[in-house]
């Protein structure tokens, strides 16, 4: 499959999670769509991008392992990342990868990763959590940060300040995401 017959069919992706998964399913049987994916995905113009975000959301959730060969592109391109609907998919594979590189098992993203990668991700998080986006981002980039912070000192003071001050102006889920969020930092 080529780059734009992949672009035709996430045209015709919805949001239902069976039409997700049966994308996700085809990428994750032809690895080589991952690159072209996250091209569609930062392609930030192109009304397919969030359908893409989407998709390989879905592809690092079944295995991380999919998207490691592309950390460069991945790391350095979500800052351009501004739809919700890509944010948060985004967000989630921040989360992900973060979790598993401060996993307590030996894995390959612990070795993938380095600290360009992991300040790249941090700033991102910190962008989503300031920034006006939906809480589901918002939470995912405060899970990533806690963890950060155990490696990069800089990001518990901040995230601290940054929860404090958002607090009274939040909904009731952010809230309660930075209630716990906060405890975390104690």
């Amino acid at each position: 499959m080529t780059k734009e017959e992949l672009y035709l069919s996430l045209d015709y992706i919805n949001a239902t999670r069976r039409k997700r998964m049966d994308m996700a399913r085809l990428v994750i049987a032809n690895p080589k769509l991952v690159e072209p994916l996250l091209e569609i995905a930062f392609d930030i113009d192109n009304p397919v991008s969030s359908k893409a975000c989407w998709i390989l959301e879905y592809v690092v959730k079944a295995n991380p392992e999919y998207i490691l060969p592309f950390l460069d592109i991945f790391t350095r391109n979500l800052h351009t990342v501004i739809l919700d609907s890509s944010v948060r998919p985004m967000a989630k594979i921040c989360e992900i990868l973060i979790k598993d590189y401060f996993s307590n098992t030996h894995n390959s993203v612990k070795t993938s990763l380095t600290n360009e990668h992991l300040e790249l991700i941090a700033t991102s998080c910190f962008d989503w959590l300031i920034g006006d986006h939906k809480v589901a981002a918002k939470a995912y980039s405060m899970t990533a940060l806690v963890l950060l912070g155990r490696k990069l000192k800089w990001i518990h003071p901040e995230l601290r300040m940054v929860l404090e001050s958002n607090y009274a102006k939040g909904s009731a889920a952010y809230k309660a995401r930075a209630r716990i969020t906060l405890e975390k930092l104690k």
